[in-house]
């Protein structure tokens, strides 16, 4: 006879493997749920499902805000610096002032990612021009409201990366000032949305002819060892993931243009790359039902993902 844990007993060896069996099932089930988001909101440590925020906030009414999206790998944020300037260049862009300096703002995401125990996580930052009576005007007196939260990362499917996306061009109804990283995403979900429902994982988005992104990606098209993307204009929003991937190309022996990129183009590419904080880098297998090159995800993807996994688990320096 063998005394189980607590008010169990198990009686023999029989029972005792179906004992130790529970247990490790349970414990399995237990690493497998998702550890809770937390959240700090103007100035608390809560729980994700517990923060509020007032029904007059700017950001619910609208979209009035700006935000970013950090990885953290081995439990550090990566390529911190860029995202924490590019927030800053987007509250300036809508004439908002930030709250607290960008090495505030660092040190709270640093610190959640912390007290979350996560080793990889996703941190979601955003900024609202605060809560005051529904004016069009921009309130005075009026402080921001500052929302920080960590989560565990939305892997995108390991299947889907080996196979290769399937995308469709759709018209690019944003507004004007895409390079500013707004919570006004509205059209950007409408796209998204009509990619779904046409079957697909993504749509690249088309204006007067002219390829500028996806709906949450930037565009690589490749054409033997040359790398071709729009400029970073005031139409496309200047990606952190597609920055990093432009900058090591030369070192992997491909060379990078940026100019305009014709939306005729797409259908001639050797490959096509979609770059992204979350996705990272997505090969496209199918654009519009046509298959892109070979039809699954060519050397220069392997290659420049391989490059990229490498470089996010350096560690990279805090802003300063």
């Amino acid at each position: 006879m063998i005394d189980g844990v607590g008010h169990h007993r198990v009686r023999g060896v029989w029972g005792f493997k179906q004992w130790q069996a529970d247990v490790w099932a349970r414990f399995f089930k237990m690493m497998s749920m998702e550890t809770p988001a937390i959240a700090w909101l103007d100035g608390n440590i809560l729980a994700l499902a517990d923060a509020k925020c007032r029904v007059e906030d700017r950001g619910f009414l609208f979209g009035d805000g700006v935000y970013e999206v950090v990885r953290a790998y081995d439990r550090q944020l990566f390529a911190a610096d860029a995202h924490w300037l590019r927030l800053r260049h987007s509250a300036q862009g809508i004439d908002l002032e930030l709250p607290m300096s960008l090495e505030e703002i660092a040190g709270i995401a640093e610190n959640l990612l912390m007290r979350s125990g996560l080793r990889d996580a996703e941190i979601y930052v955003q900024v609202t021009r605060g809560a005051a009576r529904r004016n069009h005007l921009f309130p005075t007196n009026t402080p921001p409201t500052l929302l920080i939260w960590v989560q565990a990362p939305r892997l995108p499917s390991v299947d889907l990366k080996a196979t290769g996306a399937s995308v469709v061009t759709l018209p690019d109804e944003r507004w004007a000032r895409c390079h500013l990283k707004t919570i006004s995403l509205l059209a950007n979900c409408l796209a998204k949305e009509e990619a779904r429902r046409r079957g697909c994982d993504e749509a690249i988005l088309v204006r007067d002819g002219w390829v500028t992104e996806g709906t949450s990606c930037n565009v690589l098209l490749i054409r033997g060892d040359l790398i071709v993307t729009p400029p970073t204009d005031q139409r496309i929003l200047p990606g952190v993931t597609r920055a990093c991937v432009l900058d090591q190309a030369p070192n992997l022996g491909m060379a990078v243009v940026q100019r305009p990129i014709a939306v005729g183009e797409l259908f001639d590419a050797d490959e096509i790359i979609l770059t992204s904080t979350i996705m990272e880098l997505m090969p496209v297998r199918v654009i519009d039902g046509s298959l892109v090159g070979a039809g699954r995800p060519g050397p220069a993807y392997r290659t420049l993902a391989t490059a990229y996994s490498e470089l996010t688990h350096r560690r990279l320096p805090s802003p300063s």
